[in-house]
């Protein structure tokens, strides 16, 4: 049995399960657990279960056994539900199934209760324990826990450092990764291509400097690329706008699947290159790799950002029809409704918001609201207006539209409304901020914001910037815009 499972020799398994049952040793506890083994790790969970039920003695070995197959084989609630059933002690590979089921799930307050018995049955925290205990909360977005874990571990494991970096990078906290890869570095482990891949995830967040760095160490440190450090680079090149470094990459890695077309595609849309984007989809298109939704995303954010609206009207039939037949998500709808208000064509856009399968969003009726603003139509405003009160929306900035559109039209006591409503709600306008690496220090800047320690030359340069605007002719036109809008 141990031989099948070496190369999941599913029929050949099959086979000497016959034989066992021939010989008469099919009630024997260390044949079964053998045979229950054998099914969970070649995916067979039908047959880990036949063989579990049949048992007419189990030990923790028997349990554990198909607790794993079915987390194996995704089956994570069976998973749980099993263990909650289990009627012995269970063992270190035990809990170690169970919190990947948990995580999976997003199943926290379970989570916990298993991290609970951890101690209760006196394991305490070991390094494998301890990882799948920091995996799960990882997964389950619990930052904090999962940190403290990591902290208290006594020994620390490339498992470990992959998981905290990478959970950082996932939740969006990129400075923290990058400093927990600092220090990774300084303690001796050398970090994998999933850590590399991780970091560069977190670098295409704005931290250029940091990322070039990553290559170079890459390089110097002999690490092979395969298509996951590939399709990091690519877009970590891309999201910090160095198109050219990013293509560089892509065309000389040597394979791409799906999420380096995406990274590519997605860069080129996001910094408005939008026909360039076209041009790599339909190429993607000929070397027989099928898009998804994330795809379709790149593609029509690429036609809003660059004003295609007939390719985008083609795109986005063709992303819900046959050969891909993809369901279009809030997302996509949006990019749709955002190009036609764009391109002025509010009544289609409201009818295309009209007929969509999904209920609409916040930002989707903010896109139809700011361009009520640029055309100047009211009426629509109000009834955008009405559906936002329906939503129950936070968002302070399609009250504050909404605001500016009747302050526009001198309709001064619907100002004081909205105003009004805000107040009630207790929405705030949060102050607009900007971030901007230099030398690979992250700065960030809020509106009305004098406390950066060198804001008198910040404002000094800004004046040589204001008059170059100025006698470049363009201060007409900020001034009309400027009167427009407050």
């Amino acid at each position: 049995m141990k031989a099948c499972n070496k190369f999941l020799g599913v029929q050949e398994g099959e086979e000497v399960h016959g034989v066992v049952v021939k010989m008469g040793f099919s009630c024997d506890l260390y044949v079964q657990n053998s045979l229950l083994h054998f099914y969970s790790v070649c995916g067979r969970w039908g047959g880990a279960g036949r063989v579990f039920d049949e048992m007419l003695v189990r030990d923790v070995v028997s349990w554990t056994g198909l607790i794993s197959g079915y987390v194996r084989t995704g089956l994570f609630d069976e998973a749980i539900a099993l263990f909650l059933k289990m009627d012995m002690v269970p063992n270190v590979a035990t809990f170690v199934s169970v919190l990947v089921a948990c995580g999976r799930m997003g199943y926290l307050s379970m989570g916990k209760g298993v991290h609970g018995l951890v101690y209760k049955r006196g394991f305490g925290i070991g390094l494998v324990v301890g990882n799948a205990l920091m995996d799960m909360y990882v997964k389950c977005e619990c930052l904090c826990e999962a940190r403290r874990l990591f902290d208290e571990l006594p020994e620390r494991d490339i498992v470990s450092w992959t998981c905290i970096i990478s959970g950082l990078v996932q939740c969006k906290h990129p400075k923290d990764s990058l400093e927990l890869f600092y220090d990774m570095k300084v303690s001796g482990v050398k970090p994998d291509r999933v850590v590399l891949s991780s970091v560069l995830s977190a670098c295409a967040l704005g931290a250029l400097d940091y990322g070039i760095w990553v290559q170079e160490y890459i390089e110097l440190q002999g690490i092979e690329w395969d298509i996951h450090i590939g399709t990091a680079l690519v877009d970590m090149y891309a999201k910090c706008g160095c198109l050219e470094m990013a293509l560089q990459i892509f065309n000389g890695m040597p394979s791409w699947n799906i999420f380096t077309w995406n990274a590519l595609l997605g860069g080129l849309a996001m910094h408005g290159h939008g026909r360039e984007a076209l041009k790599h989809f339909e190429l993607m298109i000929g070397a027989g790799i099928m898009p998804n939704e994330v795809t379709y995303l790149a593609i029509l954010t690429a036609c809003c950002h660059s004003g295609l609206v007939d390719q985008d009207r083609s795109y986005f039939y063709q992303m819900i029809s046959q050969p891909f037949n993809l369901s279009p998500r809030l997302e996509h709808y949006g990019c749709m409704v955002d190009l036609l208000c764009r391109a002025g064509l509010l009544d289609e856009a409201h009818e295309f918001i009209r007929k969509m399968p999904l209920p609409p969003d916040v930002l989707i009726w903010g896109a139809l609201l700011s361009a009520c603003k640029v055309n100047g139509n009211v009426e629509l405003s109000q009834e955008i207006f009405n559906h936002l009160l329906e939503l129950e929306s936070q968002d302070s900035g399609v009250y504050v539209l909404l605001s500016n559109i009747y302050a526009i039209n001198e309709r001064w006591d619907d100002v004081r409304m909205v105003r009004r409503l805000m107040k009630d709600k207790g929405i705030r306008k949060f102050p607009g901020s900007s971030v901007v690496e230099v030398n690979g220090e992250t700065h960030e800047f809020l509106v009305g914001d004098t406390s950066h320690p060198q804001n008198e030359d910040i404002h000094f340069l800004l004046n040589i910037l204001s008059n170059q605007v100025y006698l470049e002719g363009h201060f007409l036109i900020c001034l009309d815009e400027y009167k427009k809008f407050s």
